[in-house]
């Protein structure tokens, strides 16, 4: 089975799994255990941040983030394709019980900074003050596009200038930084804090990474045992995140070369509506329309492309999302392209032609 479906659907590499059997463990909630302390040193170099915790997830993570930052009713700002906001199961809002308030992705994936202006509210008897401001990159809803470090640092400044602190959703950080062609610190400069996955494109196979200064970090530490999130001789699954950093992120390289390839060959496929122009990393997205262009259901394609050995995502509205990652060769995207292009010839009702 070719996996597309996402980039969690990464396994452990050889080294990863040998570090894990070799992995030095203690107590992490008491600090205590030396292989999460050096890969959370390790981020934080990485990000050219102060600090950094380990937590289990990227969910987490942004959950975490969102409620250091925050006091209840107070008002975060981002994005209306935010990850937080879309797929993470309310969890920042509802446990920190905050107020969001929505400014529409553009196509691109970014924030239009007069429309973040707007959205900024001071504290008032009748208004909850902006205290955070969420941006994500890469904008996985808007199909893994990437936004530019000067338009990033254009719209922390907004933030900071009416006093809130700004989050990075960084889920997938280092692509974006691959994309830029700039170090990861670079992406990350502009935020008071940044989250990435090791679970994603890095292969490791659990845990996330939020970083920050020394203060937040210690107050994060606190929100993350509130969470659940206090791990204990963590180490072992810790070791993983290490190979990660470490062997793992110019290889990415080879993810983004293989989504081109995808998007070039979907592109050619009647029925099959794709943009290569629009594949900034490791995320393809193309859509399905009746003649009249109106959105089709994904489903049945989805499942026909599944029957023949090619997982893919359906994401609604007639999009359908394919993601190459560690495991995914040139010759798999072959074959899946052979797959997509019987279906568009033996079913083409499947893709509105």
């Amino acid at each position: 089975m070719i996996d597309l479906r996402s980039d969690t659907v990464t396994l452990p590499t050889p080294a990863m799994r040998e570090a894990m059997a070799r992995a030095e463990v203690g107590d992490d909630v008491y600090g205590e255990d030396p292989t999460v302390n050096r890969l959370e040193e390790l981020a934080a170099e990485r990000l050219g941040k102060e600090a950094a915790v380990y937590v289990p997830s990227g969910t987490m993570a942004n959950t975490c983030a969102v409620i250091t930052h925050c006091q209840r009713g107070e008002q975060v700002v981002l994005g209306d394709h935010a990850h937080i906001l879309l797929y993470e199961a309310g969890g920042a809002s509802s446990f920190g019980s905050l107020l969001f308030r929505t400014v529409p992705n553009r196509e691109d994936g970014a924030l239009d900074p007069a429309q973040v202006e707007v959205a900024m509210s001071a504290e008032t008897v009748h208004t909850p003050g902006t205290k955070l401001l969420c941006l994500e990159n890469t904008q996985n809803d808007c199909g893994g596009r990437v936004v530019g470090l000067a338009l990033m640092r254009h719209l922390a400044d907004i933030a900071h200038r009416h006093g809130a602190a700004v989050h990075l959703d960084g889920a997938r950080i280092f692509n974006a930084a691959l994309a830029l062609g700039v170090p990861v610190s670079e992406v990350a400069a502009s935020a008071d804090s940044v989250m990435f996955c090791l679970s994603k494109g890095l292969s490791a196979p659990v845990g996330s990474l939020l970083c920050g200064s020394k203060s937040f970090i210690e107050r994060a530490r606190r929100t993350r045992k509130q969470l659940g999130g206090g791990m204990r001789q963590a180490g072992i699954i810790a070791a993983a995140g290490i190979v990660a950093l470490e062997q793992m992120v110019d290889r990415l390289a080879e993810d983004h070369e293989n989504a081109q390839k995808l998007a070039r060959g979907l592109m050619e496929m009647r029925g099959l509506h794709a943009d290569p122009a629009t594949v900034q990393s490791n995320m393809v997205f193309f859509s399905l329309r009746h003649s009249d262009g109106t959105p089709l259901d994904v489903e049945p394609f989805v499942r026909a492309a599944r029957e023949a050995g090619v997982r893919v995502g359906g994401m609604g509205a007639g999009r359908v999302r394919a993601v190459t990652h560690y495991g995914i060769t040139a010759q798999d995207i072959d074959t899946a392209l052979g797959v997509f292009s019987r279906i568009t010839h033996e079913q083409p009702t499947l893709v509105g032609v």
